[in-house]
């Protein structure tokens, strides 16, 4: 199968955190049409693990979705960023946990809706967190504890975590043990 072919778009939303697009695409041998493409900033992730195989997660509330769930500390990529950068600031500013960037090993990279959106999640692994500080963004979780990695797996089965970008960090921790 080849390519699809990309006549022209146009912006029909914008906004800092969210563009909609309409592309005017033609899939091969196919009519042509208008296909909605959700742009969004990439987001970085993070996994952290302490000595005793636990790992660092949040409790919080996803009003888009109704649900509350543990999650891995994640946000956006600013423009002028890393992704490891962003992944460590992230941790620091959501658990008031401090990681070197350098020291961050990457994990996964996914595009979680590929087939709407340009949306691209990079998820790393951190083991040697310290605490510096209280979290400065107290409006992203409820609470924030070490959970047990053996218990994960479980947690996931259970819809305890949900987040496409925690469960693809936390899954690829485990299948990488």
């Amino acid at each position: 199968m080849s390519e699809w072919t990309v006549h022209g778009s146009r912006t029909v939303y914008t906004s800092p955190w969210v563009e909609l697009d309409l592309v005017d695409v033609e899939p091969p041998g196919q009519a042509r049409y208008e296909h909605h493409l959700v742009k969004l900033a990439p987001v970085a992730a993070t996994v952290v693990v302490n000595v005793r195989s636990e790992v660092l997660l949040m409790w919080r509330h996803r009003f888009a979705t109704a649900t509350w769930n543990w999650e891995i500390p994640s946000g956006i990529v600013e423009s002028d960023e890393d992704p490891a950068a962003a992944a460590a600031r992230e941790v620091l500013e959501e658990t008031g946990f401090q990681v070197e960037a350098s020291a961050l090993e990457p994990l996964a990279y996914n595009q979680p809706i590929g087939g709407m959106s340009n949306a691209e999640h990079h998820v790393f692994l951190a083991r040697d967190a310290v605490r510096v500080a209280d979290p400065v963004d107290t409006h992203e979780a409820d609470r924030i504890e070490w959970h047990a990695l053996d218990q994960v797996q479980q947690m996931i089965d259970d819809r305890q975590i949900v987040a496409g970008v925690a469960v693809t960090g936390l899954l690829q921790l485990l299948a990488r043990r």
